[in-house]
């Protein structure tokens, strides 16, 4: 299927590792022009060059800000003033039982993992109104429907996002742009990885074990009963900001593997 994202620009936060990176590749593959984003020059000119090590002829740049502050944003905005295709992904997350999370952790979860998305969508949606065509989506995840009582700070701003899009959908009804979130469930993802190694090691076990234990105790109304790779959330991403997917709008796209019981 072609899905019709030749020439269209796209800008992908977060996208260094894991789920982001992947979305940055997958959106190059498709014939876009990509922006990565990261905090650091180094870690984006890794990215940079791997993606155009995957993909041939890819149309790949980066630019190095931190746009979980006001005055990242600022930065990538002066570099890249337009956009066809915003993927809100940049997101912290940890697990702190609730007595422990300061003020200062729901206000720092709430700046970077939803202020980045909505001064990003709000400078980027005047332009794709303009044009009548854009795609701005959040990377939400199942813990916006099922909050984790192990990071209810996470969960709420994962929460927040899925409103967000779905209040911007309704600014844009009857235009050519459209506004999304997209519930990745959980991911093997770089930092992820890191803490199931971290665990196995902790407990004298493989990181296999640790997976299977997750998903019977902490997750076990999991169908896939398996971390998802950053690639199949990437595939389902990358339809959503396809001209083929223009009839999803307003949506929260589930692509947890079936974690929310919920049939709606």
């Amino acid at each position: 299927m072609n899905l019709g994202l030749k020439g269209k620009f796209a800008i992908v936060s977060g996208s260094t590792a894991g789920i982001g990176f992947a979305i940055a590749a997958t959106l190059a593959a498709e014939g876009a022009e990509v922006i990565v984003n990261g905090r650091t020059e180094a870690r984006v000119e890794a990215a940079v060059a791997k993606i155009r090590n995957r993909v041939d002829d890819a149309q790949v740049n980066g630019i190095a800000a931190d746009l979980g502050t006001r005055e990242g944003v600022e930065h990538l905005l002066r570099q890249a003033p337009a956009a066809d295709i915003v993927v809100n992904n940049l997101g912290i997350f940890e697990a702190k039982p609730f007595a422990e999370i300061s003020d200062a952790d729901w206000m720092r979860f709430f700046e970077v993992n939803v202020m980045s998305g909505v001064r990003l969508a709000r400078h980027y949606l005047r332009g794709m109104r303009e044009r009548n065509w854009g795609r701005i989506i959040f990377i939400s995840s199942e813990s916006a429907v099922n909050i984790p009582v192990e990071m209810i700070h996470y969960g709420m701003t994962k929460t927040a996002q899925v409103a967000v899009a779905r209040g911007l959908a309704e600014s844009v009804a009857g235009t050519g742009v459209t506004v999304n979130s997209v519930l990745a469930g959980p991911t093997s993802s770089e930092g992820v990885g890191n803490f199931l190694q971290d665990v196995a090691r902790s407990h004298g076990v493989n990181a296999g074990q640790v997976e299977k234990e997750f998903f019977e105790r902490v997750r076990p109304t999991s169908l896939l009963k398996r971390f998802e790779t950053p690639e199949e959330v990437a595939a389902v991403v990358a339809f959503v900001a396809s001209a083929q997917g223009a009839v999803i709008n307003g949506a929260a796209v589930r692509a947890e593997g079936g974690v929310v019981r919920s049939a709606l």
